[in-house]
């Protein structure tokens, strides 16, 4: 019975260690993606310039619940996609920018500049949405105070030349700053915001289950788009598969045992 024991943990083992678990620290050697840090508050005294170049600190900025963007303006790929989903969401939801939550886009490359960000604002402003554009800030700043925020939300990117490599998510925070939740993909559902906004206002906070997807699915910078991980998935399978038959036989051996006991009494 020991020996099954120790044969069954060490084949649990093996299958989960086919699944990163979300780091608690960045370091220069981990890998691009999103490293959930719910329930962590946004640093104090973190300074930007914002989209008309007036200097702000960040955490004064959030008084409501907020949905944090973390692009690049000159992306070429999935960071306007991103822009977009979040701007057709405003339009759609019932709930009212400025009244019930805000917006605030931060670019990670400290060469982005103030006028670069109003640009990127004006682009994804019509006519009907100017009276709240107030409500939506556009962000630049320096590395230091940059690498601090992603750092603190657990946002890891590397250059890739003139571009970056990135995830492709944004980060829903209380009123104190505090993360609450993280919704991945390029697009967003209005109800998804809505509810986890609702959430953030409460101060709940809530892992999610798209994390999945960002397993499953890598982005290709060559392609400037994402594509499913046959190997890793492949590779999961197999283990898992394999976890199953171990378990079977381990519990077919043990029905046996059990059988001759009773023949033999």
């Amino acid at each position: 019975m020991k020996f099954k024991s120790t044969l069954l943990n060490f084949i649990i083992l093996m299958f989960f260690a086919g699944i990163p678990a979300p780091a608690q620290d960045i370091s220069d050697t981990t890998e691009v993606g999103v490293y959930e840090h719910l329930d962590k508050v946004i640093p104090d005294g973190l300074k930007f310039m914002d989209e008309n170049g007036r200097p702000v600190v960040l955490k004064d900025l959030i008084k409501r619940p907020t949905v944090l963007v973390l692009i690049y303006f000159d992306c070429p790929g999935i960071c306007p996609m991103i822009l977009a989903s979040v701007s057709n969401v405003v339009r759609r939801m019932d709930m009212k920018l400025g009244k019930d939550y805000q917006i605030i886009t931060v670019s990670f490359n400290p060469l982005d500049t103030p006028e670069k960000a109003l640009n990127k604002k004006n682009s994804f402003l019509d006519r009907k949405s100017r009276h709240y554009e107030q409500y939506w800030n556009y962000l630049t700043g320096d590395s230091a105070n940059i690498y601090a925020l992603t750092n603190a939300v657990g946002f890891k990117f590397i250059r890739a030349g003139n571009d970056f490599i990135h995830p492709s998510c944004i980060t829903i925070l209380s009123p104190e700053g505090k993360i609450t939740r993280y919704l991945y993909g390029m697009t967003f559902l209005p109800f998804d915001v809505k509810m986890a906004l609702i959430e953030a206002q409460k101060g709940i906070s809530r892992p999610t289950i798209n994390r999945i997807l960002e397993y499953c699915f890598s982005y290709d910078p060559a392609g400037r788009r994402y594509s499913l991980a046959v190997t890793k998935v492949s590779a999961t399978i197999i283990i898992f598969l394999a976890v199953i038959f171990f378990i079977s036989l381990l519990v077919r051996s043990s029905r046996k045992r059990s059988r001759s006991k009773k023949t033999s009494n």
